[in-house]
This record gives C-alpha cells, sequence and structure tokens, in this order.
C-alpha cells in the first residue's frame, strides 16, 4: 500500500485547500485569461454573480499549444440556452484569437445550485476547492471546508453508471476521424482517471489534480487495473482518436468502475430534473 502523506493537498488542519492562483498563471497565458475576463463580461453583464478559472492554468502547468482554458460562470438566472449558446461563442472567440491554448470550455452554473444542499459536495466544492476567482463575489466564503470522506467521493463521482449510457450514444454518434474522436477520448479519459482517484481518495489521504499522480494513487490499491488507468491518464493528457480505446472504457472499465464505487462509497444523490 502506498505511504500516506496527510499534507499533499490538505492544510494543517486536513481540510482540503484551494487549488491555484492568478500568480501561478503563466506569463503565456495571462493575456488570455485578461481577454476571457473581457469576454465574460460582454456575454453576461449584469446576469453574471461571479466567475472562476479552474485547471492547469491557474496551477501553473499548463503547456502551450495543448492545455484548454477553463472557465466557470456563475449566473443570477438558471442559464439559459442563450447563455449556453454566448458560452460557446466566447469560446471559439478566444481558443481562435489565442494559439497557446487548445481550446475554451465554459461551465455554466446558478448561483442557487452553487449554493444549494444538494450540490455542496459536488459543484460547491469544486468552486470551493478547485477554481480560482475571477470576477464578482467568490461563493466560497457561503460553503463549507471539505474533507477527503466518503461522503465526498459519493457526490462527486458516484455517478458513472448513469452517464455510461449516454457516452455510449456520444461514441456512437461520433464520426471516425481523428478531429471527432480525440476530444472524447481526453474527456472520458480523464473523467475515468478523476473517478478511480476518488474511490481510493479518502483511503490515499491527500488531494492533486495530476492525472498521472491520480493513476498511481489508484494502482496502490487496484493493481490489477492500474494499467488502465495509467493508459487513460495518458490519453487525458496526449489523447488519440481511436474508437477501440473509447470502447474499452464503456464496455469494461467504466462498468467495473461504476460497480466498484457503488460498493464503496454508494451512488450519488439525484439531482432535480435540468441540473445533469
Amino acid at each position: 500500500m502506498p505511504e500516506t502523506v496527510p499534507s499533499r493537498g490538505l492544510d494543517p488542519l486536513g481540510f482540503i485547500e484551494r487549488e491555484g492562483t492568478h500568480a501561478r498563471v503563466p506569463h503565456l497565458f495571462r493575456p488570455v485569461v485578461a481577454a476571457a475576463r473581457d469576454r465574460l463580461l460582454d456575454a453576461f453583464g449584469a446576469r453574471l454573480d461571479s466567475a472562476y478559472l479552474y485547471g492547469s492554468i491557474p496551477r501553473g502547468t499548463a503547456r502551450p499549444g495543448h492545455s484548454d482554458l477553463d472557465l466557470v460562470a456563475v449566473l443570477r438566472e438558471e442559464p439559459a440556452d442563450a447563455d449556453r449558446d454566448a458560452a460557446r461563442a466566447l469560446g471559439e472567440a478566444v481558443d481562435k484569437e489565442f494559439p497557446q491554448i487548445d481550446g475554451v470550455g465554459t461551465l455554466l452554473y446558478s448561483r442557487a445550485r452553487v449554493l444549494s444542499e444538494v450540490e455542496r459536495y459536488d459543484i460547491g466544492w469544486f468552486v470551493a476547492c478547485q477554481c480560482t476567482p475571477l470576477l464578482g463575489e467568490d461563493l466560497a466564503e457561503f460553503l463549507p471546508r471539505y474533507r477527503l470522506d466518503s461522503l465526498l467521493a459519493r457526490e462527486t463521482n458516484g455517478d458513472l453508471a448513469r452517464l455510461l449510457p449516454r457516452w455510449r450514444e456520444r461514441i456512437a454518434a461520433a464520426g471516425d476521424t481523428e478531429e471527432a474522436l480525440r476530444p472524447l477520448v481526453r474527456f472520458m479519459s480523464r473523467h475515468l482517471v478523476r473517478t478511480g482517484f476518488t474511490l481510493v481518495m479518502p483511503r490515499w489521504n491527500g488531494w492533486t489534480s495530476d492525472l498521472r499522480e491520480m493513476a498511481e494513487a489508484f494502482a496502490g490499491y487496484y493493481p490489477e487495473r492500474a494499467g488502465q488507468l495509467r493508459r487513460a491518464a495518458e490519453s487525458g493528457y496526449e489523447p488519440v482518436g481511436d474508437r477501440a480505446v473509447l470502447r474499452s472504457y464503456v464496455d469494461d472499465l467504466g462498468p467495473w468502475l461504476a460497480a466498484e464505487y457503488a460498493r464503496m462509497h454508494g451512488v450519488k444523490a439525484p439531482r432535480p430534473e435540468g441540473w445533469d
């Protein structure tokens, strides 16, 4: 079993420390962040409650030409289709303007959802611990501090069984080109690695967002599946558009991981309709 490192990603009291700061944003990516901030204000105006960065850019690990820009926009009301269209247009414009990034993703939530009881250990935790404030009021001030326990594991990634049928539909609908399959491989690889990590997170007693480190933590508890998760971690960073990889995720690794997750932590609480 791996040696636990209580201080990894945790403060002296054992709470998860917030990832990322503006000081860690690499110089090359600072114009990207500035442009995204301006475009968020232009796109949502007074409807924008707050906005955040997350991912490799605020952690200081972004790779020019490979890393994407990850944003969260929290609106004062529930996002509508027009808001999702605006977020896509924002992402396309910033991606086109800055060659140092490989895509832009913007998550949209309402303030009420982020602060809701049902999302406290999922989206609330995500905003409080993994997101770096960019605009507006920091909603972490209204959320608790978080420990590495089974409740957090269940509510963050305990819904894989529900997601797998949707993944199969997305794979079936995708074209056979590298351009069509590569984003799916990257997305599903990252999701499975993170799920594998949070499966063992309470036992490992530490937090990391590095996919390779996540896979190694998992390997200490499930050596028979270690190779699969290590390969998924590599695909999360350097994806190749291979339909066989996607099939292995939804036919083998994914179902096993969903079943083991339910056995260890239970199933994520249901969300209100429209909150998927």
